[in-house]
């Protein structure tokens, strides 16, 4: 399987899949890493052996691309040639009767390569029009929202280089997706929040609570406060930008790791949490309390990473009598599009 991930943390990717998983690596580039046994040749001549229809739950990984083919060509049109003839010879015995995603994709690091792979998929366009009009006008170029249990069918072309391209028939998404910014969102973190809902399948509802702890600037409460859930902001720190004065934000000057919700008080229906803190320290004071006394329902909560190691803490955090396994099973674990030396995650009791 190729899995790609944020360029930069492919070295995590590959540890996560040997370490964690016992999956081997027969290759890794920015952005990208290959585990398993190597490529389907793409002429086809080897036979193809039973793969397995399950993935793990993976942490680092943004999209994983099921018994990919190495197509090679060193024009335009040659490539795109070679991946029509791949997805019309993968189309036998199918029908295609509904949208389906057609997703090209490469490492942003490599200058220029965006360029190439726009040429090549209206190129490839452009074939499959003539041939195959009405599966054409179905081709979808994102990928599904959410978290898929199962495999997606469809089309992803990701270009490990100029003349090298992958290309599959199934992948499983993993969530993590670029969000749209927003003007009145006071800090960057607003995107991390936004793009969790996606991982999660669900986002703040109107007249839902929040209690958001390290709200400052505030980023993630305006997230929640402007799809009408009320918000405690907990934070000595100001708030800025669109939750400043918010109605639907009331900001509190205390201590995170000292607030305690008031006894008697209903549950909030989330909690969120992004201190620049010791995750352990986070995972003890603050996530475990908020779970075992069920001070919440759903959480969002982001871990830097700092000095820790990510995949020993992603260890301690999947055993079967961690607090996540006992407390809130189902828990996601991602590093997302926005997020950087940090993992964040989503769940709920």
């Amino acid at each position: 399987m190729l899995h790609t991930c944020q360029a930069g943390f492919e070295a995590l990717l590959a540890r996560e899949l040997t370490e964690l998983h016992g999956l081997a690596i027969a290759e890794k580039a920015p952005g990208w890493v290959l585990s398993g046994a190597g490529l389907q040749p793409a002429s086809g001549e080897a036979e193809r052996g039973q793969a397995p229809r399950a993935l793990p739950d993976l942490t680092f990984a943004h999209l994983s691309l099921f018994e990919p083919v190495e197509v090679r060509g060193d024009s335009v049109n040659a490539l795109a040639t070679r991946i029509e003839e791949f997805f019309i010879g993968s189309l036998r015995d199918e029908r295609i009767t509904g949208a389906w995603p057609s997703v090209w994709l490469g490492p942003a690091e490599v200058v220029g390569l965006g360029r190439r792979i726009s040429a090549v998929e209206a190129a490839w366009g452009e074939r499959l029009k003539k041939k195959f009009s009405r599966v054409a006008k179905l081709a979808m170029p994102d990928l599904p929202r959410g978290v898929g249990a199962t495999p997606v069918r469809g089309l992803f072309v990701f270009f490990a280089d100029f003349g090298r391209v992958l290309v599959a028939r199934e992948a499983w998404v993993h969530g993590q997706r670029r969000m749209a910014d927003d003007d009145l969102a006071p800090s960057r973190s607003y995107l991390k929040v936004e793009e969790a809902y996606v991982v999660l399948g669900r986002e703040p509802q109107p007249g839902e609570t929040v209690c958001d702890l390290g709200a400052a600037p505030g980023g993630w409460s305006y997230s929640a406060a402007k799809r009408g859930a009320r918000v405690v902001a907990i934070d000595n720190g100001p708030l800025k930008g669109g939750a400043l004065d918010h109605p639907q934000i009331e900001h509190r000057r205390e201590d995170a790791f000292k607030f305690v919700p008031a006894a008697g008080s209903a549950e909030f229906d989330w909690l969120f949490c992004d201190l620049v803190e010791e995750p352990h320290h986070v995972l003890q004071h603050i996530v475990a309390p908020w779970l075992a006394r069920g001070w919440c329902r759903r959480f969002v909560v982001n871990l830097k990473l700092g000095r820790v190691d990510p995949i020993a803490l992603l260890r301690e955090l999947r055993t079967p009598d961690s607090l996540l396994a006992t407390q809130a099973p189902g828990t996601r674990i991602r590093h997302l599009y926005h997020d950087r030396e940090e993992f964040t995650l989503v769940g709920g009791r």
